[in-house]
């Protein structure tokens, strides 16, 4: 679980209460009386909550996808019927993420991901072709920091400028993001075809150094 998710759980459970002290009775001469909440800021907290549970859940997720739903409007209900709707959701991703249930599953999916690729990369440092292999597993360090940035919300960008937030954040220490910095260069040498600049132990040594990275970070 991470600390940024957390607070930002907290804050919009808070806010949503602002959006519900709104709720009002209105008449209708169509629906008679009606309750309802002010519209303009339920809309504001929806879209905050979706983007939320879009980073904290996944886009694939039953959370995610339960809310996109039930925030449709629906006919001859009243927004009061789709705040109730939208808060049932977002309490459930709240409490799962809280458990640790949703940072399990997707961490044990990362985790079957980047094993497979390392060991391709192990298999293409076997067979001669370390170049390839240095590839690989820069991409599984790249992509570990893109996964990283999105669990603390923090912007994807190149991976210099993702190594030092996550370092800056305190995610990891200015030792570890050296080393990071260290490995991509690597990379960047055997991406370009610059084969004097490393030798094959180098590639050897970048990728158990990287599945210890990965496994560090998703423990």
């Amino acid at each position: 679980m991470t600390q940024l998710f957390q607070k930002r759980f907290t804050e919009l459970a808070e806010q949503l209460a602002l959006v519900e002290a709104t709720k009002s009775k209105k008449h209708s001469e169509f629906s008679g009386s009606y309750e309802t909440v002010d519209d303009e800021l339920l809309l504001n907290w929806c879209a905050k909550a979706r983007n939320l549970l879009s980073g904290a859940c996944g886009k694939e997720s039953e959370h995610f996808l339960a809310f996109v739903e039930e925030e449709k409007p629906k006919a001859y209900l009243h927004n009061d019927y789709t705040t109730k709707r939208v808060k049932a959701v977002f309490l459930a991703a709240k409490e799962d993420f809280e458990g640790g249930y949703l940072a399990s599953v997707r961490q044990l999916v990362q985790a079957e991901l980047f094993s497979s690729e390392l060991e391709q990369a192990k298999e293409l440092q076997t067979s001669g072709f370390y170049m390839a292999a240095a590839v690989v597993a820069g991409v599984v360090l790249e992509t570990t920091l893109r996964d990283l940035c999105s669990q603390m919300g923090l912007p994807i960008a190149k991976l210099d400028k993702m190594n030092a937030d996550l370092a800056k954040a305190g995610r990891y220490n200015l030792l570890v993001q050296k080393r990071i910095t260290a490995l991509a260069g690597l990379r960047n040498s055997a991406a370009h075809g610059n084969a004097s600049e490393f030798t094959k132990d180098d590639v050897s040594s970048m990728i158990s150094e990287v599945e210890r990275f990965v496994a560090d970070v998703l423990s």
